[in-house]
C-alpha cells in the first residue's frame, strides 16, 4: 500500500467511486455511486491529513473539533453540543436526546446487568466500570492498557450495539476501531459501514488521525498509521431524474473518466455533466459528482501540523487543538443527504 504525504489516497478513492462505483438508491431518496471495501492508510509522520484540495477551517473545523469533544464526554444528548455547531439536530429529539450516540458507547457501554450461566462480566467495583451506572470506559481501558501492556491486541472501542442499531434512526457509520503499537508507534485502523465521500470521510479521516495524536500523546508513542476501512464508500449523485441520469449513462461517464490524463482534464468531464444532466429538482449541490471532480482538478498541498495541549482527554477544550500552516483550496459546496 502506498502513502501519499499529499493526501492522494482520498483522491483516488473520489476517483473510484465516480468512474467505476455502482448506481444504488438509498433510504435518504439521493441516489449514490458505491464502491465496495475501500482501504487505504495514511501516515501520520508526514503532517495532519486535513484535505488541502477544499478548505475544510472555520465553522467546517469548528463543527469536527467539537464534535470529537463532544464524543469523548460519552454524552447522550447534543444539548452541550448545540451551542457550538448544529450538525447533529436532525437526529436528535425535542429535549436534545439521540437515540444512538458514539460517545455514549466510547465511555459508556451498557454492560449487562446479568449474564448467562458460564459468562464473565466485569463487577461494579471494576476500574473500568463507571461507577454511577453499569457502564464500561472503553477509552479509559485503553489507556490504562496502552501503560500496562501496548502489545495487546485488544485494544478495540467499538460503537456499535446490534440491539440498538436495528431500532436507532442512524446507527454509527464509523463504528469500531482499533489501536495497534509497532515499535514506538501507536498506529489507529477505523471500520466504517458506511461513508459519504464528500462530506463524511474527509471529517473521518481528520477527526480519528487527530484521536490517534491525542491518544499517542497521553500513551507517550510516536504517531504512526491512520488505516482506513470503508465497507460502502459513495458519492451522492443527486434526486429524482438527476440521480437516474446516472443510471443511465454509466457507461459514458466511466469512458469519460478512463480517458483522463491529467487533472485538468477532469474539468471536461464535469462540463459535461452539467451540460447535458437534468437540473437538480431539489436542493442544490444535492449531486456531489460536479464539485468532486472539481476537487479532481486541484493538485494536493503539503500537510498542515497539529498541536494539541497535554491535559487529560476530559479537560480538553476546543482552545488546546490548533492547526498549524495549512494552505488549502477555496471550499466546495455539497449538500448533506439526511
Amino acid at each position: 500500500m502506498q502513502v501519499h504525504s499529499k493526501m492522494q489516497q482520498y483522491l483516488d478513492l473520489v476517483r473510484t467511486a465516480i468512474a467505476e462505483g455502482t448506481y444504488k438508491p438509498n433510504r435518504t431518496g439521493v441516489d449514490t455511486l458505491s464502491t465496495f471495501g475501500a482501504h487505504y492508510e495514511v501516515d501520520l509522520q508526514e503532517g495532519f491529513p486535513l484535505l488541502t484540495t477544499k478548505d475544510l477551517s472555520g465553522y467546517r473545523w469548528n463543527s469536527l473539533i467539537h464534535e470529537l469533544l463532544w464524543y469523548f464526554s460519552g454524552e447522550e444528548h447534543v444539548r452541550n453540543l448545540q451551542e457550538e455547531t448544529k450538525i447533529w439536530d436532525a437526529w436528535a429529539d425535542e429535549e436534545g436526546r439521540l437515540d444512538t450516540a458514539y460517545g455514549r458507547f466510547w465511555r459508556r457501554y451498557p454492560i449487562p446487568e446479568e449474564g448467562l450461566d458460564g459468562e464473565s462480566w466485569p463487577e461494579d467495583a471494576h476500574r473500568w466500570v463507571n461507577e454511577d451506572e453499569r457502564t464500561f470506559d472503553q477509552f479509559q481501558y485503553v489507556l490504562d492498557t496502552l501503560d500496562e501492556n501496548p502489545q495487546s491486541r485488544r485494544l478495540v472501542v467499538n460503537a456499535w450495539h446490534p440491539a440498538n442499531a436495528t431500532v436507532s434512526t442512524l446507527p454509527p457509520c464509523h463504528y469500531t476501531f482499533v489501536f495497534n503499537v509497532q515499535g514506538d508507534r501507536l498506529n489507529l485502523h477505523l471500520t466504517q459501514r458506511s461513508g459519504d465521500i464528500a462530506l463524511g470521510i474527509p471529517f473521518n479521516i481528520a477527526a480519528y488521525s487527530l484521536v490517534t495524536h491525542i491518544i499517542a500523546q497521553r500513551t507517550g508513542f510516536e504517531v504512526g498509521t491512520f488505516s482506513h476501512s470503508v465497507v460502502d464508500a459513495h458519492v451522492y449523485c443527486g434526486e429524482g431524474a438527476r440521480g437516474e441520469w446516472y443510471a443511465d449513462n454509466r457507461e459514458a461517464l466511466r469512458e469519460r473518466m478512463a480517458a483522463v490524463e491529467e487533472r485538468t482534464d477532469f474539468a471536461s468531464v464535469k462540463d459535461w455533466i452539467l451540460t447535458e444532466a437534468p437540473a437538480e429538482p431539489g436542493v442544490e449541490n444535492a449531486d456531489h459528482v460536479p464539485n468532486l471532480l472539481e476537487q479532481l482538478t486541484r493538485e494536493p498541498r503539503e500537510r498542515p501540523t497539529i498541536e494539541v495541549a497535554d491535559r487529560p482527554i476530559d479537560d480538553l477544550t476546543y482552545e488546546d487543538i490548533t492547526v498549524r500552516d495549512y494552505d488549502p483550496a477555496p471550499g466546495l459546496d455539497f449538500a448533506v443527504a439526511e
